[in-house]
């Protein structure tokens, strides 16, 4: 082993040469995504000025079209695009609360811009481990402008409620004379769990964010897709945040280039983690969150320290070839959690094959647990 690398970049090299993959994607060096950019069609057309035409203007209808929407607008990132959509709803109903989840991402990731930024307040109708029923929306007591959905819910464990669950909540909060934002960053996984259309699953808001790289392996980029009247605040408010950027076309072609290859596959890694992921939660002290994967997504948690789990996993990759679950957090002594994706290399596995590496993994750590100072 090269001490002179950091993790990072032993990271990076043990994902390019490994043989076998269980979460995630193996990582592709600046040259390769280019290149994978290059080989697509039509391409030799102007690109996009600030946004107003070129395939940022293709990926924009082309969204619409998917949720079933009058518009959308890219946004360079998302947390941008919540911004905009939380103070529409501000400023059309004149109620600057917002009604959210304390585990979202507008609360946990964006350093609480909607509040910093635009001043709004949040209320959390609920802090248990899923949405808020309709009854908790009320016994907030005091009106609010927007309630903001995160489907799924990630630091939940990438929860999603059931159909019903989710349109009677959007029924009760119109009823007050709030609109509906739903933060769908990865809003492209979850059509196989309510068993929708993702126009159908989008209808039940006023505004939906989604994101380009999350789900779809884009560059970057988000949308924000609504109704013609968010649309034209949209582009308003993106140019007054400094979004409108000059040239976005590599984000845009990236964005659909995972439209047209990883969207129709969503499906089968929604299927195969809910196929992987019992042989995983039966691993010596093992939970898996949830029990079901609603998404391609799941936690998954070991009683060892973060710390011997992450070196056990690039052991494993560097010495055997085989990519386990990487990036292990500490949420008590002695208990770590990581979150696992399954995407297209899982979809080689069976059961038997994460028994035995997980199995091997466990070997590792309990070496690094005993030899730790």
């Amino acid at each position: 082993m090269d001490n002179s690398r950091t993790t990072a970049e032993r990271r990076f090299a043990a994902s390019r040469t490994s043989q076998r993959l269980l979460s995630g994607e193996r990582m592709a060096t600046m040259r390769e995504r280019l290149a994978q950019l290059a080989d697509l069609e039509g391409l030799d057309v102007q690109p996009d000025v600030y946004g107003t035409d070129g395939p940022v203007r293709g990926l924009e209808e082309r969204v619409a079209g998917l949720l079933g929407a009058e518009e959308a607008v890219f946004f360079p990132t998302g947390t941008m695009a919540q911004q905009v959509a939380l103070r529409y709803g501000a400023e059309l109903t004149g109620r600057r609360a917002v009604a959210l989840h304390p585990l979202s991402h507008l609360e946990v990731h964006e350093r609480q811009a909607y509040n910093q930024l635009t001043g709004l307040r949040g209320l959390w109708p609920t802090t248990e481990h899923r949405i808020p029923t309709p009854a908790e929306l009320a016994s907030l007591g005091e009106p609010f402008g927007t309630l903001t959905v995160e489907l799924p819910l990630r630091d939940a464990g990438y929860l999603l409620p059931t159909w019903d669950e989710l349109a009677e909540l959007a029924a009760a909060a119109r009823a007050t004379g709030a609109r509906v934002h739903v933060d769908g960053a990865r809003l492209w996984s979850t059509t196989e769990h309510f068993g929708k259309p993702l126009d159908v699953i989008a209808g039940l808001a006023d505004s939906t964010y989604v994101s380009f790289y999350k789900d779809l392996h884009g560059l970057s980029g988000a949308a924000l897709v609504g109704d013609a009247g968010l649309a034209g605040y949209a582009r308003a408010w993106r140019h007054r945040h400094g979004g409108t950027l000059y040239q976005q076309w590599p984000a845009a072609v990236a964005a659909l280039y995972g439209l047209d290859t990883v969207l129709p596959r969503l499906p089968d890694y929604v299927r195969q983690a809910r196929s992987l992921a019992p042989a995983l939660g039966a691993l010596p002290g093992a939970r898996i969150n949830p029990a079901r994967p609603q998404t391609n997504e799941f936690q998954l948690w070991l009683p060892h320290s973060a710390q011997a789990l992450n070196a056990a996993h690039l052991a494993l990759a560097e010495q055997e070839g085989t990519w386990f679950v990487s990036r292990w957090r500490d949420a008590a002594p002695g208990l770590a959690m990581a979150e696992v994706t399954i995407g297209a290399p899982a979809l080689e596995w069976t059961p038997a094959d994460v028994t035995e590496a997980g199995t091997r993994f466990l070997e590792l750590v309990t070496r690094q647990d005993t030899t730790r100072p």
